[in-house]
């Protein structure tokens, strides 16, 4: 699995860092961030959800 945050949508509603804060964090703006060394997802199993909650789909993930 590999996870991003497009920049360039997100809107900081910070959903992704609720949903799965082991992987997710609200960068110094309050943008959402994927946290260093998690960008495979750590096996968290909320990392789908946190990609279904975020309402501007600025969460891009692809598993393989």
């Amino acid at each position: 699995m590999s996870l991003s945050i497009d920049s360039g949508l997100c809107i900081g509603s910070g959903q992704c860092a609720l949903t799965a804060p082991a992987v997710f964090e609200t960068d110094d703006d309050g943008f959402g961030a994927v946290r260093p060394g998690k960008e495979d997802g750590a096996g968290d199993p909320m990392v789908k959800e946190a990609v279904r909650a975020c309402p501007v789909r600025a969460i891009s993930f692809e598993e393989g």
